[in-house]
């Protein structure tokens, strides 16, 4: 049996311009070689699999390279590779810096790759410092690494530092195109963008899907093997849900998920995957934003065409409650359910069927349908007013104006208007009943306050405070105590028609300027004086007052009742 070789090593890159995607770096690095400006301490951190070890050894190799060797040549001697994540402690760091000071014997540069360096112990960077700051001419550090915030802040500023991105989709298929070319697979192109997409911008992880799918297919590489083989959601499943669901099928619907959940599909996979697939065709409506599509041209073609067929608002709404039951998902007890619910909702976003309609008709016109029936328009009778006016006379610019008219006026008068959908009937005890009687209090007052001659009769300060205290006393027996205890809480002062009251917060005076209408209203038919006015004013200093002692409740029970005194002595209780 022949050795196999999974393909991240077979095609591993061997120079610059074999690497995938990461053309800005790769340019940066030919240039800085060529032009003698390469750094002693180099940093590559990115995501997994995106080539940041690759271009290391491809570095070490050119530097070393004067022409005159083999093409087989790998520098072996030179090239020292130091995994941080078993080799992390200070002792491995020293041994480090002692092989450092030996020049190499063969090429000009010795160069040590350090991977997954952010694995490196707190005193195994501080041990590094040094050496990485001023190592010897033959001397370069290449420090790899996919978590650059762990490093400390004292090694990053040593280091050149090279971001890598993940790869592209398009580049990522297209790299796998070519190896399949390689191995004489006839690949169908939707089949390798799905493996590029489920590779999330991997390219090591690409080439293990590719090994594990033509392991399962053989030499025909189809879009259905690659689907079945790596269990994703085909476009298929949501290009089939968006038809059912603007058709407003919602029992078919209903039947396709439990389907796609017999699969071993999850519900929150299936309802996200949803959300993107009216992202994707939203982007499929503008010829600008298409580029952003990231599909096959076969898979392409399908979008746009369905694009046609979906509203602009239908796909907004959609996207809005896919988004927000995928939000809800994790902390719903019956998840099934929430994603129901979600389908039947998207799948009556453009329902306008006689159930929509039907609050308008006493009996739906389907009735009239099925029987047989054509329903028979009826109009309201017209009012006609007739006016006859033999003459009339006005003024224009101060000039008279005879107008004669002959001949009678007919008016139409418009059709009253019922609305089928407006509720004319308030509870009583409802908020919007409260609301509204307070609304039409103010409105009263205000009718009160703007008609003319209204009594402005002169009082005394003893019929204005016996005409306060009937008012307290009339909110007692109306179970009204809140509002009671805010106006005996502070003793009003009278400044001729104004009444002037203070409190010690905010809140009272809210509370009083809410219900301020019916006081004034009982107060200026009382004294029959129209003329009066509430001024309410906030001094925190009268809360002080309220901080009674002791001794000064004491008083202010005994005030209440005076039997409390005779209690006290009679048992030779303390205060």
């Amino acid at each position: 049996m022949e050795h196999f070789v999974v393909s991240a090593r077979k095609y591993r890159p061997q120079t610059f311009k074999d690497v995938v995607g990461q053309q800005a770096i790769t340019n940066t690095l030919l240039n800085a070689i060529e032009n003698n400006h390469l750094a002693q301490a180099l940093l590559f951190t990115g995501p997994r699999g995106v080539g940041k070890t690759t271009c290391a050894r491809i570095l070490a190799k050119m530097i070393n390279s004067d022409g005159s060797e083999t093409e087989d040549e790998d520098f072996a001697f030179n090239i020292f590779e130091l995994d941080a994540a078993s080799n992390n402690s200070v002792d491995d760091i020293r041994s480090l810096t002692d092989q450092v000071r030996i020049p190499p014997q063969v090429g000009k540069y010795k160069v040590y790759i350090i991977d997954e360096v952010h694995m490196l112990s707190q005193a195994a960077f501080n041990a590094f410092l040094k050496t990485l700051e001023e190592p010897p001419k033959h001397c370069i550090f290449i420090l790899a690494t996919t978590e650059k915030h762990k490093i400390i802040p004292t090694i990053l500023s040593r280091c050149q530092i090279f971001d890598f991105k993940r790869i592209t989709v398009k580049d990522a298929k297209e790299y796998l195109k070519y190896i399949a070319k390689e191995q004489g697979i006839d690949a169908e192109d939707d089949a390798l963008h799905i493996i590029a997409q489920k590779a999330d911008g991997a390219m090591r992880d690409a080439l293990s899907i590719f090994d594990r799918v033509v392991s399962f297919s053989g030499k025909e590489l189809t879009r259905q093997a690659v689907t079945e083989n790596l269990n994703v959601l085909d476009y298929e499943t949501y290009f089939t849900s968006t038809d059912l669901i603007l058709e407003n099928k919602i029992p078919e619907l209903l039947i396709q998920f439990n389907h796609t959940l017999s699969k071993g599909f999850d519900g929150h996979h299936f309802i996200a995957g949803l959300a993107s697939h009216f992202r994707d065709l939203l982007v499929c409506q503008n010829e600008k934003t298409i580029e952003l599509l990231e599909v096959g041209d076969d898979t392409k073609a399908k979008y746009v065409e369905q694009s046609r067929k979906a509203p602009h608002a239908f796909l907004i709404k959609g996207i809005a409650l896919a988004n927000d039951c995928d939000l809800k998902y994790k902390n719903s007890k019956n998840q099934r359910l929430l994603v129901e619910l979600c389908l039947m909702q998207l799948a009556s976003i453009t329902f306008d069927g006689e159930k929509k309609n039907s609050k308008h008709y006493i009996i739906p016109p389907s009735y009239f349908k099925k029987k047989g029936i054509t329903p028979i328009s009826v109009e309201l009778p017209k009012t006609e007013i007739s006016v006859e006016v033999s003459e009339e006379k006005t003024t224009v610019n101060n000039e008279d104006v005879k107008i004669v008219v002959d001949a009678p006026i007919t008016a139409e008068l418009p059709r009253p208007k019922l609305d089928l959908n407006k509720d004319h009937r308030t509870s009583g005890l409802s908020l919007k009943s409260i609301r509204a009687k307070k609304e039409h209090q103010i409105r009263q007052m205000e009718v009160v306050i703007d008609v003319e001659d209204l009594p402005t009769e002169a009082f005394t300060e003893a019929q204005f405070y016996d005409a306060w205290n009937a008012y307290i006393k009339q909110l007692h027996k109306k179970g009204e105590k809140i509002m009671a205890s805010i106006l005996e809480m502070s003793k009003p002062t009278l400044n001729t028609t104004t009444i002037q009251l203070e409190f010690p917060n905010d809140t009272l005076r809210v509370e009083l300027e809410k219900s301020q209408y019916p006081l004034m209203e009982f107060l200026r038919k009382s004294l029959l004086n129209y003329d009066l006015k509430l001024d309410i004013s906030v001094n925190e200093e009268i809360s002080k007052k309220y901080a009674f002692t002791t001794q000064e409740k004491y008083e202010k029970l005994k005030e209440k009742n005076s039997n409390i005194e005779v209690l006290r002595k009679t048992f030779g209780l303390d205060i």
